[in-house]
């Protein structure tokens, strides 16, 4: 049988689309959520407020210092710069060029949409924030980044404790913007939700490029050039 020409397995194109029909969803919930809160008006919802109060005493060092690694970690340059293009040059020197694409494409897609969001509802911070930030409370940036990057590690790499150790990183960035009071509670879960919406999305877009990297890695131990795999069919 001739490898090059076999095509996508069916179960992977149903599974890729699946998942983008479970992004869109995602997506469209964190929409959804982002349209209550504005047209509720600008009172916090109940355990938005009583999360807050959580936080409202002076805050312990440790955790106040990890929140504050976490602010860094989770934005600015290090998100929008180092972290996508570092990851994708690493997936590229892996020859995993369709899979560096998808995370650039995953990470930028997030970003874009969490700022349409945020001057879409324009939604007050708390008062009480110990951070500076940019406009717009909802949704989370922080929170957005972090779910994207734990769900393209888990797509790329599928493993129980790849996807273990994303959804703790989701759950701590989301802990410390609550923490700072950079943002309310609803926010971190539109935040999640417009992070892992859109690396699912892009999951099924780039689904048949993405089978090309593990077609070259198939070839090259095969002893056959990786220029030889031919475009994956439908």
């Amino acid at each position: 049988m001739n490898v090059d020409s076999e095509p996508v397995a069916p179960l992977t194109v149903r599974s890729d689309r699946a998942w983008g029909i479970v992004g869109l969803v995602l997506i469209a919930l964190a929409c959804g959520l982002g349209a209550w809160v504005y047209f509720r008006g600008p009172s916090p919802f109940a355990i938005d407020v009583w999360w807050n109060q959580l936080f409202a005493a002076a805050p312990l060092e440790p955790l106040l210092s990890f929140a504050l690694v976490m602010n860094e970690l989770g934005g600015y340059v290090t998100a929008i710069l180092i972290v996508p293009i570092g990851g994708a040059l690493a997936l590229f020197l892996f020859g995993r060029r369709w899979a560096a694409l998808y995370f650039l494409a995953a990470s930028a897609g997030s970003a874009l949409l969490v700022q349409v969001l945020k001057h879409t509802f324009g939604r007050a911070r708390p008062e009480d924030i110990l951070v500076l930030s940019d406009y717009g409370s909802f949704p989370s940036g922080h929170t957005a980044n972090a779910a994207t990057i734990a769900v393209v590690a888990g797509i790329l790499f599928p493993s129980l404790w790849v996807r273990l150790a994303g959804a703790a990183w989701l759950v701590l960035m989301a802990f410390s913007r609550t923490y700072l009071h950079a943002h309310w509670l609803s926010d971190t879960i539109g935040g999640a939700l417009v992070g892992a919406g859109a690396a699912l999305v892009l999951a099924a877009v780039f689904s048949r490029l993405r089978a090309r990297d593990a077609d070259r890695a198939t070839l090259r131990r095969a002893g056959r050039a990786p220029d030889a795999v031919s475009p994956r069919t439908s």
